[in-house]
């Protein structure tokens, strides 16, 4: 007898489907995502394989539609908007803020699904299917996990540790655990995937194939997951482990990166999988709403709900690259983009007033425009097809650096300036010399533009030692145009979020000290 576990009853879940939603449009069939099956059986390699595709994706949608941009850029100071602009820019968010509830249960929904996998797929696979199949499903399902807590403990510090999905449907009041055995769990889970999952080159074909996660994948978020605890002698070995593996490299062009058929690329370490074929909310990935004037999308009544800020306009130097790429200005033209039903899109601050005259500028990055032939279809709330990144190489070569770095103020070390040069030199800027060092402010202002509106400086500011991150905020203009300039200072504590006060009224143990976690 099957035994179905109902996700909601589960304090920390949201949504379970055994689906992806590929940015090249295959697995596109959607079975049950209120319930999973703890006791399913699988009769072949394929039905064993796709019980990892939602997680890929899917499964990440709640989180992704919305909060991602919301928690990330408008606290970071990279993006205003007024639609829960204010208690972000503002640090004024409070527990009950409904822009917390959503990111924390498709994490946790992520670490259910996961733990099903890990403690239930191997007994339950029928003979015909292979052993090496069943081992990189639980290797991907570590790897899953591992990412859902790396963002559980970067927004909420310290949470629940949850390896066994019934123990905690039975007694859901459970202490959180500190945030070192976190780091801790994560190392371990990487390691398991690191050690189990395929090994394999990526294609330098954009493509399918290059959908999932590698043996090189789960060793690249290993390098990352170490730089931020500061183990830069773990974090350096590991990061020029996969640099020497060949396995990824940085796309020749930076723009490239955000054209819908250059999905998957190959420097797509692991990245989010959507597609405008699904008409469902959270099917086709939102960035074109967010980012996106209205007109630009064929489908969404409102657009650019999250504008460039005036700071991080001013954090692009003269000729670079990656400027027009990542936020558009009066007159910027885009010919591969429609809008208007004209394919060829040019910004016209007269044409499209609203919402220029609030910062001067839009979000380029992640948004393709109407649907044209490169695009692929939209959904219905104009979601389209193409992919976001969680990490990609460039991520890489810049925490090599860093972990050479050590934590100096600055160094001469030529495997640090060679990585941080091969960055620089695709956003067409100068490279350090031989004689010019790399400061650790060089190293954060290049990450701060390279990943511009990719979810990144929110974590790369709670990292820092906190009066350094106060200082920056501070001396950030956070406000809009018609408001002159704004400063706002957050404290210490600001650079975690409160977990979501319906959560705590489920489990008040939430709100008490963390324990330690018991590795058995």
């Amino acid at each position: 007898m099957k035994k179905y576990i109902n996700i909601k009853a589960l304090v920390l879940s949201l949504t379970v489907g055994f689906t992806i939603t590929s940015c090249n449009d295959d697995f596109l069939d959607r079975p049950s995502e209120d319930s999973y099956s703890s006791d399913e059986f699988y009769s072949s390699d394929e039905q064993v394989a796709r019980t990892t595709y939602g997680m890929y994706g899917a499964m990440w949608a709640p989180y992704y539609t919305k909060n991602f941009y919301a928690l990330s850029e408008l606290s970071s100071g990279n993006c205003l908007a007024y639609a829960d602009g204010p208690e972000l820019i503002q640090f004024k968010l409070t527990s009950d803020s409904p822009i917390l509830l959503d990111p924390w249960r498709a994490c946790y929904a992520i670490v259910a699904q996961s733990n099903n996998l890990i403690n239930n797929i191997e007994s339950n696979a029928g003979a015909e299917v292979s052993k090496e199949v069943i081992k990189n499903t639980i290797a991907e399902a570590h790897f899953f996990r591992a990412i859902a807590y790396f963002y559980l403990v970067r927004l909420y510090g310290p949470v629940v540790i949850v390896e066994d999905n019934l123990a905690l449907a039975k007694d859901p009041m459970v202490n959180t655990n500190r945030v070192e055995d976190i780091y801790t769990f994560i190392e371990n889970d990487l390691k398991y995937a690191a050690a189990n999952l395929k090994s394999k080159i990526r294609s330098r074909t954009p493509g399918t194939e290059n959908v999932f996660v590698t043996r090189g994948s789960a060793e690249a978020f290993l390098a990352k997951v170490y730089l931020y605890q500061k183990k830069y002698a773990e974090s350096k070995a590991m990061a020029e482990k996969v640099i020497n593996s060949g396995e990824f490299g940085l796309l020749p062009s930076f723009a490239d990166l955000f054209l819908t058929s250059k999905n998957n690329n190959h420097e797509s370490i692991y990245s989010w999988q959507w597609s405008g074929a699904i008409n469902s909310y959270g099917g086709g990935n939102f960035s074109n709403i967010q980012y996106g004037m209205d007109a630009l999308n064929d489908n969404a009544s409102y657009g650019a709900t999250y504008m460039p800020s005036n700071d991080i306009q001013e954090q692009f130097e003269i000729g670079d690259l990656r400027r027009k790429e990542s936020y558009m200005v009066d007159g910027d033209s885009y010919p591969e983009m429609k809008a208007d039903g004209v394919v060829g899109f040019v910004m016209d601050k007269v044409k499209y007033p609203s919402p220029l005259d609030q910062t001067g500028a839009l979000v380029k990055k992640y948004v393709v425009g109407q649907a044209t032939s490169e695009t692929g279809p939209a959904d219905s709330w104009g979601g389209m097809n193409n992919c976001n990144y969680i990490m990609r190489y460039a991520d890489l070569l810049l925490i090599h650096a860093e972990a050479i770095m050590a934590g100096a103020a600055e160094t001469n070390n030529a495997a640090a300036k060679a990585s941080f040069n091969l960055v620089r030199k695709r956003a067409g800027l100068s490279e350090l010399d031989t004689n010019t060092p790399l400061t650790h402010d060089k190293l954060f202002h290049e990450r701060r533009v390279e990943f511009a509106f990719e979810g990144e400086f929110w974590f790369d500011l709670g990292r820092l030692p906190r009066q350094e991150a106060i200082e920056i905020i501070s001396q950030q203009n956070r406000g809009f145009d018609s408001q002159g300039e704004i400063h706002y200072t957050p404290t210490a504590t600001d650079f975690t979020y409160p977990k979501p006060d319906i959560e705590v009224r489920k489990n008040p143990k939430l709100k008490e000290a963390p324990v330690p976690y018991n590795f058995n």
